[in-house]
């Protein structure tokens, strides 16, 4: 018995000082130094990857480390009001109140070893761990962490954040009901006068897209990267705003879990609202990872997607940061591809959008054309214009980010409802790009006509919000963007809330000319130009609707979806519908937030899902060990 002991006190003072001083209290010295070894391989600090892997949880780690260090261990610190958010968060170190100079500490990786080393009681410390500290921190700061999640972009540049004014939604208004007095006391000159106005806008949105079909942008890498050694590899952080998803939180996090990419480097972060109780009770019967951290953001104003998002930014670890929804399932090779495109990649490259494509496909004939959009949209067009230099509008999720230039934008325009669109162009702005990573995220699409008419209305009342606040100071914007791309921008921006606003009025009239008896059409003779430019603009509106598609269908091996295409104008005449919607919702609840529910798919075009996903080998291993 005397030789075992010696033998564990051996084994002890071999194991990283971040750990060793476990086997003193109840820990198994094997399961320690294997765990040690495993960490060394994924060039992270052995603390870390016990608690990442959920090799020991986190109470008992920071118990045990109090008992060590002979502190008292602290459930529920209370925190001095000079706190500092997020320091004390990513330093592990935060002021008590009450009276003397106390701290709680919550160390991690060098500043652990660092304490086990000294020991130093130079101050009065006590030992929490790193998520009560961080619910510490969130429970003294609140309306700090809320007012910097709502107004940060607005406080640091003003010139960059949403500003529509009632005066400009009037003015809006104005010119659409002088449109449509028009239309009916004089047609002939509001078309002429329309066609002269918009035509050039909209033959912008035709040129990028018909431009985009001359680039080969397969699905996936033709040459995937050379697999790099895990240790080399930087920490990643994930973040997921999740509002009433207890369907889907527990498939995210198997989505997560089947990420290639070694776990005690992946930073997850699920961003709660505070009266999100059915989330957060669906967490509370998973077994939730270690490298998963629950952020309840403080109430506050707006309830938007991008507040949350900017919640957890500050917090973000990894040098990397990418954007998933509760719903996707990412490619497993997604985030080691994107590390290794950045590295190709010069510094002004920003983002990487990955590509999304529909799931459930054959839920609805809604979500086959849905399908068809999306395929169009991230196969051929966003590929296409990154190639081209125009600025994207990015999409909601898949979005990988360079953390530090992610930071000096301010992050996420927390009142607007489109803010990956406006970040895409508030990129190309400030002088950075934003180019396609060919791998998939798999999406789930509304299916019911009900949802996916509230979501598209909330998507296109933000491009308003984003055409209007970025064109407020068009010479400005020319300035930073030169004259080809604010071409772009404009076409991205004001074309895509135009076309849709008019798709209905132009295709009918131009129907009815074509099709209708000499007496009925409008005598348009005034201008012979209009004529001329009228079906040449139609026909080539109809070929940038129809040759991406089919071009994005074959890439995705989709053939058995190429007569859905047929019905592609009847879909944009319902996104005409959801424009006018979004425009009159912008006057009465602009920064309202229409939540798209998820876990509502009927069927499953990959197939991926299961219930029941068995961890990592190595994790497995390790806690079979015996003690």
């Amino acid at each position: 018995m005397r030789q075992g002991l010696a033998d564990r006190a051996a084994q002890s003072t071999a194991l990283p000082i971040e750990t060793g001083f476990l086997s003193r209290h109840g820990h198994a010295p094997e399961t320690l130094w294997q765990a040690a070894i495993f960490a060394q391989a994924a060039g992270v600090a052995a603390d870390e990857f016990l608690i990442r892997e959920g090799l020991v949880s986190e109470d008992d780690f920071y118990r045990a480390l109090a008992a060590e260090l002979g502190l008292p261990f602290i459930p529920a610190p209370r925190l001095s009001p000079d706190t500092r958010y997020p320091d004390s968060i990513l330093a592990g170190l935060a002021p008590l109140s009450g009276p003397g100079a106390s701290f709680v500490a919550a160390p991690r990786g060098l500043a652990l070893a660092d304490l086990l080393k000294t020991r130093s009681r130079r101050r009065l410390l006590a030992i929490t761990t790193p998520t009560r500290l961080r619910e510490a921190v969130f429970r003294a700061r609140a309306p700090l962490i809320a007012r910097r999640a709502a107004h940060e972009l607005a406080d640091r540049a003003p010139h960059l954040a949403v500003d529509v004014s009632y005066g400009q939604i009037a003015l809006l208004f104005v010119v659409l009901t002088l449109i449509s007095f028009g239309h009916f006391h004089a047609l002939g000159p509001t078309l002429g006068i329309l066609g002269a106005a918009m035509g050039p806008l909209f033959l912008g949105i035709i040129v990028l897209r018909l431009a985009t079909l001359r680039f080969s942008n397969p699905v996936e890498p033709t040459a995937p990267p050379p697999r790099a050694e895990d240790a080399d590899l930087p920490v990643y952080t994930v973040i997921a705003a999740l509002y009433r998803e207890k369907r889907i939180v527990a498939r995210f996090l198997e989505a997560m879990a089947r990420l290639d990419y070694p776990t005690a480097k992946l930073d997850i972060k699920l961003v709660l609202e505070a009266d999100d109780e059915e989330t957060m009770e669906a967490l509370r019967c998973i077994d939730v990872p270690g490298n998963v951290e629950i952020l309840i953001a403080p109430p506050g104003e707006p309830r938007t997607k991008p507040r949350a998002l900017n919640v957890a930014l500050p917090l973000a670890r990894g040098r990397y940061t990418v954007i998933y929804d509760a719903e996707d399932v990412p490619d497993p090779g997604q985030l080691r591809l994107a590390i290794s495109r950045f590295a190709e990649a010069p510094p002004r490259v920003a983002c990487l959008q990955a590509r999304l494509t529909i799931d459930n496909t054959d839920d609805t004939w809604l979500t086959r054309l849905f399908t068809l959009e999306y395929a169009a949209l991230f196969d051929v067009l966003n590929p296409g214009l990154a190639e081209i230099g125009s600025p994207i509008a990015l999409g909601g999720t898949s979005n990988h980010f360079r953390t530090t230039v992610l930071r000096m934008v301010n992050g996420w325009d927390a009142w607007n409802v489109t803010e990956d669109a406006d970040l895409g162009i508030r990129l190309a702005r400030l002088g950075y790009e934003v180019r396609d990573l060919p791998s998939s995220t798999l999406e789930e699409a509304p299916g019911p006509l009900r949802l996916w008419m509230r979501q598209r209305t909330r998507w296109m009342k933000g491009y308003v919000q984003t055409a209007v606040s970025h064109t407020r100071r068009p010479w400005i914007m020319l300035r930073q963007l030169g004259f080809w791309r604010l071409s772009g921008a404009l076409a991205l921006t004001w074309g895509t809330v135009f076309s849709a606003l008019v798709y209905p009025l132009f295709t009918g009239l131009y129907l009815a000319s074509w099709l209708g008896e000499p007496e009925h059409v409008p005598d348009m003779r005034w201008t012979a130009a209009f004529n001329a430019y009228a079906p040449v603009l139609f026909l080539s509106g109809m070929a940038s609707v129809f040759l991406p598609a089919c071009v994005a269908l074959h890439r995705r091996k989709l053939w058995r979806l190429m007569p859905w295409i047929l019905l592609l104008p009847l879909y944009y005449g319902l996104v005409s519908v959801a424009a006018w919607r979004g425009l009159w919702e912008l006057t009465i609840a602009p920064f309202r937030w229409n939540k798209t529910n998820h876990g509502l798919a009927r069927t499953s075009r990959a197939g991926l899902f299961q219930k029941h996903q068995a961890r990592p080998a190595i994790t497995r291993s390790l806690k079979t060990a015996p003690p």
